[in-house]
């Protein structure tokens, strides 16, 4: 019985290691002085696993984990447009399928950690391309 205890608790302990929160990547809401051509919205699941520091078996639970792939919010909104002709740009990153896929870490003994995320951006696309400076938009 105790094992059973044991091995529930490290379970638990794991999933709350994996930090599979939810990210926000969030521009500040900007109403725009140009007319805007339309609104680009998309979504799709990206490999967001890690790697522990130190990759010593057992050792490797305790490490910084390091990303292999890392997720940029630029990468997804370039598919949009120009990124001087996006307003109100929105990117979320969920990890929340992290928690499930943490057995990868247990078996692994700490040193691989596969994290599958979905990823969903936005944006309004300008007529014409803005630049910003600071937080406001400013016509060229």
């Amino acid at each position: 019985m105790r094992s059973k205890l044991a091995t529930c608790c490290c379970v638990a302990t794991l999933a709350a290691l994996t930090a599979c929160s939810r990210a926000l990547v969030h521009d500040p809401t900007v109403s725009a002085s140009t007319p805007l051509a339309g609104h680009c919205a998309g979504s799709e699941w990206a490999d967001n696993s890690s790697l522990a520091a130190v990759p010593i078996p057992v050792v490797a639970f305790l490490s910084p984990q390091v990303d292999l792939n890392k997720i940029e919010a630029d990468d997804y909104l370039k598919r949009c447009g120009d990124p001087t002709g996006l307003t109100n740009r929105d990117v979320e990153v969920d990890s929340s399928a992290c928690v499930p896929a943490s057995i990868t870490r247990i078996v692994t003994l700490g040193i691989y950690q596969w994290c599958p995320a979905h990823v969903d951006w936005a944006a309004d696309v300008a007529t014409q391309p803005t630049q910003v400076y600071g937080d406001s938009p400013v016509q060229p």
